[in-house]
């Protein structure tokens, strides 16, 4: 843990309202976002070893998706349990029980001896990507004042679409070293085996960066830890602050509070309270447009039709970076506009662009290794393929993290993060494990279904997100 001695203040001079130490609580914020990268680093390695994987085992698309989708399954084990983990041992601790999850999924992925430990090692993974999910954008809520939350907890998306940028140029460049081969042999083993070994780097890094942040100040608060919760809050709370009263504060929303269970999350017309429906809702919709079936499988789906290996590599990469293009014009803008105008903004936006590359899919032809697009919906399965990821980036990827991290009440902010994030993962196994089948059976009706859904999004924004900018943790409710 870090204690103030350590901390270097930005001066005596550092203006009134925001912290004394924001050099600091970037850090604190980057530190806890490096799960989010893991979890973006994790998510899309798959990517790459797709086809490796295949030949290596010699496997049909519908066991092979089972595969792929193993870590979404640990992911929603991740997601329910380590909420209430993180106020049992607190946040920290599970951030370190997730860096070495990752690293052990890693060199567990890369040194597989059948598929079925592959299977175990990605659903290893998995559990550290679903607490990641959680831990982060919770205790990054936790921390950062809330003037600055909104911009903070953006982190957490900015470092997933890092991740995935990273992963997609490691497998580029070590599909290079192995000259194009998947199963091209480097350092011993096949390329695809490299390119999830190489995840071990980031995990260890990640283990480190916990080593140097503090524990939140409201856990610290729980359990009775008062003077190192000052100390904490000395760092983030800006200039002048009455660090008693916001003690008092924290301890007053705490007093009569019990560990949150599935119990403190009932009592609504549909079993659940309101607001644990409405994260539970932003969570699925975040999935079911399909993004992640860009990020797992771009290389394969350009692949299929007709785009060479390499070239669908090169596109699978330009998405990242238009992904982090995104993500930063969202950081930006979501504590300006607000989470639900970037929300609606994002909605349309990729109705358009899903609706139009299922236009473009739709004139797919031939069969086998001889599968091709006219020129025409060629280009324009590109274009929104990228704009349809811009459009999820600026909106649904940043807000849905923003907001599940800030607008549930304290007494039940661990548990239903959880709950909501194990949706999320649901939803990502369902759209993951089915895509392979549903590209077989017609590609473009798959983007049809996807299309639809991000058309939805509009009215379930418009009817049930509340807004959340600028409101602090103890006022929602």
């Amino acid at each position: 843990m870090t204690s103030t001695a350590q901390v270097r203040p930005d001066g005596p001079d550092a203006p009134a309202g925001r912290p004394q130490h924001l050099r600091h609580v970037v850090f604190i914020a980057t530190a806890a976002a490096m799960g989010g990268f893991l979890f973006g680093y994790d998510s899309s390695v798959i990517n790459g070893a797709v086809e490796g994987i295949r030949g290596r085992f010699d496997i049909a698309s519908g066991v092979l998706a089972q595969i792929i989708a193993a870590a979404l399954i640990g992911a929603a084990i991740g997601a329910a349990t380590a909420g209430r983990l993180a106020d049992r041992i607190g946040r920290i601790r599970v951030m370190q029980i997730a860096a070495v999850l990752f690293a052990l999924s890693a060199v567990g992925s890369m040194l597989p001896f059948t598929m079925w430990d592959l299977a175990f090692w990605r659903t290893l993974g998995g559990v550290a990507i679903g607490m990641a999910s959680v831990i982060a954008p919770a205790y990054i809520a936790e921390v950062a004042p809330a003037e600055y939350r909104g911009r903070l907890a953006s982190f957490q998306q900015a470092a997933i679409v890092l991740g995935i940028a990273v992963s997609q140029l490691v497998n580029w460049g070590v599909l290079n070293l192995a000259d194009g081969e998947q199963r091209g042999s480097l350092l011993g083993v096949e390329a695809w085996q490299l390119m999830l070994g190489i995840e071990v780097v980031p995990a260890l890094l990640y283990g480190l960066l916990t080593l140097r942040i503090p524990e939140s100040p409201r856990h610290l608060v729980a359990q009775g830890r008062t003077d190192e919760a000052r100390a904490v809050l000395a760092d983030v709370e800006a200039r002048g602050s009455d660090l008693d009263a916001r003690i008092a504060e924290i301890r007053e929303r705490m007093r009569g509070e019990r560990r949150p269970s599935l119990r403190d999350l009932l009592g609504g017309r549909f079993g659940l309270l309101p607001v644990v429906w409405v994260g539970i809702g932003l969570s699925l919709f975040q999935q079911l447009v399909g993004i992640n079936v860009i990020f797992y499988y771009s290389a394969s789906l350009w692949q299929s039709v007709g785009i060479d290996p390499g070239s669908s590599f090169l596109y699978s990469f330009t998405t990242s970076i238009i992904n982090i293009v995104g993500t930063v014009i969202a950081m930006l803008l979501v504590d300006r506009i607000g989470r639900r105008p970037l929300a609606l903004t994002g909605s349309a936006g990729m109705a358009l662009s899903l609706g139009a590359a299922a236009w473009a899919f739709s004139y797919k032809s031939g069969t086998g290794d001889d599968i091709t697009l006219p020129d025409l919906q060629g280009t324009v399965a590109l274009v929104a393929a990228h704009s349809f990821v811009l459009f999820f980036a600026l909106s649904w990827g940043v807000v849905v993290w923003v907001m599940l991290g800030e607008m549930f009440p304290n007494r039940i902010r661990a548990a239903a993060l959880g709950i909501a994030a194990g949706a999320q993962w649901v939803a990502n196994w369902l759209i993951t494990v089915t895509f392979p089948s549903l590209s077989d059976w017609n590609l473009s009706g798959a983007y049809v279904i996807y299309t639809v859904f991000a058309a939805l999004s509009i009215p379930f924004v418009l009817k049930f997100v509340p807004e959340t900018r600028g409101r602090a943790l103890e006022e929602m409710g």
